[in-house]
């Protein structure tokens, strides 16, 4: 197959071409440029798309021996992931950019670009697994998306947006993996200078790691009061926007609440810039509803034809805990979740909501409300 092969620059990319080379494809490199005012260098851990990458993912491209090209995709990712995460928090809900560049980018505007120009699937270093079930469904053979075995390094949740027409144009090779040790080993092996670079991690465009710093800086001042439950007001804030449901660090409380105990936010009111706290048991929910979902081919096949409920699991942050539901699609691109088991907590409308059946990917929503009821 003729492969394309996206280089960040990092070690996980770079085994992952090599892998693509290995197994006989015709692979071709690309770098995402991503970021309109790119740094010589990265910040440590932090950031990406700095020059610094863009070079590490030449030179891994030429120990490679495959074609290398550098893709000025710095626009869309400002008008999709970064625009999105403004208009969620100026909303009052909570985004998860890492899904929005998947859906946007890497698995929209590089997959689309790719396949214009003849390529047959786009390879990336993200940790899941593809699988291909041939028997049991009517529409002939399904490819399904699994967790990797890499259960710290897990890519699942933030990949399930990408759904079944995408998912049959891509290749995940580190999904046998199952630790990053195994993986950087296999790039010192093949002389790969990127085998100790260290991981990125947070959000990428805000490479400084000050989230609150970024939303200011783009969305203005907008001072405003933090209210208790019974709307007494507590302290003052900056902008609504910078808090989310859950969050107890930071909320510049003016005094203590009267039982002594920690406050949370558990609500932020963006028609009235009025951030509300309360106390931990107000952010247990048991059921969830989501809106803009995206089901895998053969996912409810299990489901029954009467009131349509089935038993999964759900995951509602990237790395978080899966805990036991039913869960059900009804009509109009809906997901709607009854935890089954112990509530979850602090669960924020923008989050994605993931639905596994042990390993397997079943569909992913965006949460629209979470209540306990």
């Amino acid at each position: 197959m003729k492969v394309l092969a996206a280089m960040s620059g990092g070690v996980d990319s770079a085994v992952a071409a090599a892998l693509a080379v290995e197994a006989g494809h015709d692979v071709v490199g690309v770098h995402m440029a991503l970021s309109r005012n790119r740094d010589q260098f990265r910040s440590g851990s932090r950031g990406c798309c700095s020059i610094e990458d863009a070079g590490d993912a030449r030179r891994a491209a030429d120990v490679l021996g495959i074609p290398y090209y550098v893709w000025d995709l710095s626009e869309t990712f400002e008008e999709t992931v970064v625009a999105d995460f403004l208009t969620e928090y100026e909303a009052g809900r909570t985004p998860n950019p890492c899904v929005r560049c998947n859906e946007h980018i890497k698995f929209e505007a590089l997959l689309d670009k790719a396949t214009a120009l003849g390529f047959d699937a786009v390879a990336t270093g993200h940790y899941a697994r593809i699988e291909t079930r041939d028997a049991g469904h009517p529409g002939g053979p399904v490819r399904e998306l699994h967790r990797s075995p890499n259960t710290a390094k897990d890519q699942s949740y933030v990949l399930a947006v990408m759904g079944p027409e995408r998912l049959a144009r891509a290749m995940f090779p580190l999904g046998g993996f199952a630790t990053k040790d195994e993986v950087r080993a296999e790039a010192a092996r093949r002389g790969l200078s990127v085998s100790a670079k260290p991981d990125s991690y947070d959000i990428c465009f805000v490479a400084d790691g000050d989230t609150r710093g970024f939303l200011q800086r783009r969305l203005g001042s907008r001072p405003g009061t933090v209210v208790d439950t019974s709307g007494e007001v507590v302290g003052e804030h900056d902008g609504a926007y910078a808090f989310t449901v859950g969050q107890r660090k930071g909320l510049g409380l003016g005094r203590p609440a009267a039982d002594g105990k920690a406050r949370y936010v558990v609500d932020v009111q963006t028609s009235t810039n009025t951030v509300v706290v309360g106390p931990a048991e107000l952010l247990s929910v048991n059921r969830i509803g989501g809106d803009q979902a995206v089901w895998f081919d053969g996912a409810l096949d299990a489901a029954p034809a009467g009131d349509g409920w089935f038993d999964a699991e759900v995951q509602v942050r990237a790395h978080g805990t899966p805990v036991p539901a039913r869960v059900r699609a009804p009509e109009g691109g809906a997901m709607e979740i009854e935890l089954t088991g112990e509530p979850l907590r602090g669960v924020a409308a923008g989050q994605s909501v993931v639905a596994y059946r042990g390993t397997r990917v079943l569909g992913q929503a965006t949460v629209t409300k979470a209540w306990r009821g």
